[in-house]
């Protein structure tokens, strides 16, 4: 039996913040992913993709092996499109960079690698997700041009009323076990399976 080790890697989403079964989308993703994986949840509040690029290496490689399969899932942006005292928390152009680094980082250990677009934060406002929408997008185009998988999530979530409905009755960003479980069905609707089955 192969030796499968994920990390997942980025902000209070990925730590599953506002679930009160603890879980969020990562642990529903694992739930539901055949076989056994050895699975590790770096997700830190409020972090953006300067925070997740400065701790990347030095958490994810402590927990790989160099005879396991080991992979690596990122998850980052939707802090960097806050807007604080009049300017965004990370600029686009660079939060772009800080992805294209990590992948590349992930590419020259030979760590296989998914991105999991930005969810909206549904109590920052229309130009919050304005710029978070046209980000996912610039991700998802660096990601094709590196042939790394990469799924979509801030319209799906935008649009979602379970999404929305339990991120206002919360804190006003992340929602409660619905909302994670509506997000999980993306991530395993998406490539997931495929790319765990690529070598």
């Amino acid at each position: 039996m192969k030796d499968l080790r994920i990390c997942f890697i980025g902000d209070s989403f990925v730590q599953g913040v506002g679930d009160p079964e603890y879980l969020g989308w990562v642990g529903r993703v694992l739930q539901r992913t055949p076989g056994e994986v050895t699975a590790f949840n770096l997700g830190i509040r409020r972090e953006t993709s300067e925070d997740v690029l400065r701790r990347c290496r030095r958490e994810v490689l402590p927990r790989t092996k160099p005879d396991a399969d080991n992979r690596l899932v990122v998850s980052f942006g939707s802090n960097d499109m806050v807007e604080e005292d009049g300017a965004l928390r990370v600029d686009p152009a660079r939060c772009l960079e800080n992805l294209a680094a990590v992948l590349e980082e992930s590419r020259s250990q030979e760590i296989s690698a998914l991105v999991v677009g930005p969810p909206p934060v549904v109590d920052a406002g229309a130009g919050h997700l304005r710029r978070t929408r046209e980000l996912a997008d610039e991700m998802a185009g660096l990601c094709l041009r590196r042939e790394v998988p990469f799924v979509a999530v801030t319209d799906e979530l935008a649009h979602d009323s379970t999404w929305t409905t339990e991120a206002m009755a919360n804190d006003g960003a992340h929602p409660r076990a619905g909302g994670y479980r509506r997000m999980a069905d993306l991530v395993l609707g998406g490539p997931w399976l495929e790319w765990l089955a690529l070598p």
